[in-house]
């Protein structure tokens, strides 16, 4: 029954803040409005020097100011939007838009963005849910941990922007060992399992990322195309290898707490398995878990990339020309994770091995 009263109130709360936050208008400053009513005025083919044809429309649409000093006002926005909807957005009837009043009007004015809180606190609700009926307890435990781990990554990033002197790379090393011990201990609990998983997370991403640092000091950095980067005012490389440490880390401390937890589990139901047939047990594990997750990482890294694949084979750009400007920095960031997983099998095998030979003397 308990449970039945917890998922029933947990129901109730995740409606109450999503349906509260669609109507919140009257906590923002800027001017929200709701659309009512929408039109296309204007339409117009244009092609581009791959002759690749798209269509621009303009849109008309009436709203209703819906908080400040011009609340309950009728306004006319205007809108321009593609086809493609590479870098603008068609608008409809009763979505919520943030706008800016054109000067010296107060019927008028253009959008400036749309107002998407709620589904952000719906989706997050729908996360939360997820943890708490799958991992119960545990979920609780990761959910909280996840919450302390992005505190710890914006009061990083918050004293790295205020002050100058600090370096990017040591404040992220600080960040990736807040990130090992919230995220294993505070889930996991004090044992053997956790402290192989916290020493192998560690062992492997720094051995990982001085690989990294080698390899773009002989090369000089050739084929990496920082272009992505380009509205920074901090060095590409530094914050690149700062991306790389902290992306590094999750797939490193996925393999070493997977492998740590399944030899702890092995050694607990056989007590008379061999050391040798431990890191037998091991090695077969971790090649069953190398190959899928050096492929998660490919598919995390690129996915990211291919709106602007498409926005460069649409306007007919070189095929290799493409991939090096795009695809650069996540290949890297793909290989350098591919190898962090696989360093970080037999360091966790010989870490494990280490405590349970330690276990066993003491006994």
């Amino acid at each position: 029954m308990r449970a039945k009263w917890r998922i029933i109130i947990l129901i109730m709360v995740s409606l109450i803040t999503t349906i509260g936050t669609y109507y919140n208008e009257a906590l923002y400053d800027k001017p929200i409005a709701k659309i009512v009513h929408t039109k296309i005025t204007a339409q117009e083919e244009v092609h581009d020097r791959g002759g690749n044809k798209d269509t621009i429309y303009e849109q008309q649409m009436e709203a209703i100011v819906l908080n400040g000093t011009a609340k309950n006002t009728r306004v006319t926005l205007t809108n321009e939007f593609s086809e493609s909807g590479a870098f603008d957005t068609s608008y409809r009837n009763n979505q919520r838009v943030f706008i800016a009043f054109d000067d010296d009007s107060e019927t008028t004015a253009h959008i400036v963005n749309q107002k998407r809180d709620y589904a952000i606190v719906l989706l997050g609700w729908l996360f939360i849910a997820t943890l708490l009926i799958v991992g119960t307890k545990k979920g609780l435990l990761a959910l909280i941990s996840f919450s302390c781990n992005i505190t710890v990554l914006l009061i990083g990033l918050e004293l790295y922007s205020r002050f100058d002197h600090l370096s990017l790379l040591i404040v992220s090393a600080v960040i990736v060992l807040l990130f090992t011990l919230i995220s294993l201990l505070f889930v996991n609990g004090c044992n053997a399992k956790t402290y192989t998983a916290v020493i192998a997370t560690l062992i492997g991403t720094g051995t990982t990322m001085a690989i990294a640092f080698v390899v773009m000091l002989l090369t000089k950095e050739n084929g990496l195309h920082y272009e992505e980067m380009q509205f920074l005012t901090r060095p590409y490389q530094t914050v690149f290898l700062a991306g790389l440490l902290i992306g590094s880390l999750g797939a490193v401390m996925d393999v070493a707490i997977t492998l740590a937890s399944s030899l702890f589990a092995l050694q607990e139901r056989n007590p008379k398995m061999t050391l040798i047939e431990l890191k037998k047990s091991g090695r077969v594990i971790g090649q069953d878990i190398m190959g899928t997750i050096t492929n998660i990482l490919f598919f995390a890294y690129v996915s990211g990339a291919i709106p602007m694949l498409l926005l460069y084979f649409k306007n007919g750009l070189p095929f290799g020309y493409t991939l090096s400007m795009n695809l650069s920095l996540e290949i890297a960031r793909a290989l350098v994770g591919g190898i962090g997983v696989v360093l970080t099998i037999p360091i966790t095998i010989h870490v494990s091995l280490w405590f349970m030979t330690r276990r066993q003397v003491s006994a």
